[in-house]
């Protein structure tokens, strides 16, 4: 019997609660937007429901206004892959702003990719 192939669909993006990174729990949307109020401390980002993919990995890309490092060099986008653990995952993606808050203002473009392909892309504005 062949293997299902996994299916991808954006379950919610916006304006999160503060996320912890060493834990699996999903942050809490508070506002469904794409147009995010900047503020320290804000999260923002989308979460993907993956369904038939554990065992499977997909890579994301987090494009961002142009600004520097601790060393004043410029930062690339922020890239990396996340193992799909379960047939039933949910994968956030996002960020939260730091400071300054002045270089982090304008377009942020967050992309999933699952063997080559995008399975999601959302664009968020940070005003």
């Amino acid at each position: 019997m062949a293997k299902r192939r996994p299916t991808f669909k954006i379950y919610s993006y916006g304006e999160y609660s503060k996320w912890d990174r060493e834990s699996r729990d999903i942050p809490k949307i508070l506002d469904f937007t794409t147009e995010i109020k900047a503020e320290i401390g804000t999260e923002f980002g989308y979460v993907l429901h993956i369904k038939n993919g554990k065992g499977e990995k997909v890579d994301f890309k987090i494009d961002h206004p142009p600004f520097k490092d601790d060393n004043g060099n410029l930062r690339p986008p922020f890239t990396g892959e996340q193992f799909i653990r379960t047939n039933d995952f949910e994968f956030y993606l996002g960020d939260c702003i730091w400071e300054p808050l002045e270089d982090k203002l304008g377009k942020w473009e967050l992309t999933t990719w699952y063997k080559g392909k995008v399975v999601a892309h959302k664009i968020f504005t940070l005003m």
